[in-house]
């Protein structure tokens, strides 16, 4: 391998891993904080359905970034979530049906794709050393999105999340966004599963963001801490990737899950 791809490879997974904290501090914090961990779960799920599809189409039909058929599918699937719960209906009973349906539609497109196995392999587990420079540019423009949409609406949110009721009086429509939130969260999931791929979409997203809450209470103090730990998880992970030749998101869950394993011993 020349020396000068390995470098360039080793530096878009570093690039990668930065913009996957900023989303595991943000998106991921606030999800804790609303309680919705389990969303973000269907939400990855919903995701691998549009990329398969996205791959599906780009093979067999026309051009077409999978990267942007998931985002597509996760913002669908989030608003019907959200829909589904401004309809008083249970929220984790919407979700599971919503996984179920994204699942069988993941199948079905990658059954119909001959080479389905190793493109499945590759949307459920990522790969951050095999990044293409199309790939950097999405997820960067993805994460200004959600940065640049957080900071215009941040105390929106938050007033709609934890007193919906007195934003409700003051003229705000809570729903509206309590839905940007949701499609926030479905941008961030598909940033971090062209990364880390599908399953371990919860592991960099939520588990960091967990691990951190148990330090402090404060939202500005477990975006910071979650930011460090997940930079830390990462790096760690295309650090002993490099070792040992196993995918790197493998050792990035691992070491922030032995990290929240350790926060539990905080009294």
């Amino acid at each position: 391998m020349p020396m000068f791809m390995f470098n360039i490879w080793v530096l878009r997974a570093i690039i990668a891993v930065l913009l996957i904290s900023v989303i595991s501090a943000t998106v991921g914090s606030f999800s804790i904080f609303q309680k919705s961990t389990f969303f973000v779960s269907g939400i990855a799920h919903g995701s691998l359905a549009g990329a398969a599809l996205g791959i599906y189409l780009s093979l067999y039909f026309f051009n077409f970034n999978p990267f942007l058929m998931a985002i597509i599918f996760s913002i669908i699937f989030a608003l019907l979530i959200g829909y589904a719960s401004r309809k008083k209906e249970e929220v984790d009973v919407a979700i599971g049906i919503m996984f179920s349906f994204s699942m069988s539609l993941a199948i079905l497109f990658l059954s119909m794709i001959k080479e389905y196995a190793s493109v499945a392999w590759g949307l459920i587990i990522g790969d951050l050393l095999l990044l293409s420079q199309e790939d950097i540019q999405l997820m960067l423009l993805s994460v200004s999105l959600i940065l640049l949409l957080f900071l215009i609406f941040r105390r929106r949110i938050l007033f709609s999340i934890f007193d919906p009721e007195s934003a409700e009086s003051l003229g705000l429509n809570p729903y509206i966004y309590q839905s940007l939130l949701f499609v926030l969260i479905a941008i961030g999931v598909v940033v971090l599963l062209k990364g880390v791929g599908a399953i371990l979409v919860y592991a960099l997203l939520i588990v960091p963001s967990a691990a951190a809450k148990r330090f402090t209470q404060t939202l500005e103090g477990t975006i910071i801490l979650s930011l460090f730990i997940s930079l830390l998880s990462g790096i760690g992970g295309i650090a002993f990737s490099l070792l040992s030749n196993v995918a790197p998101s493998a050792y990035a869950g691992l070491i922030s899950t032995f990290i929240y394993f350790l926060s539990l011993f905080k009294k």
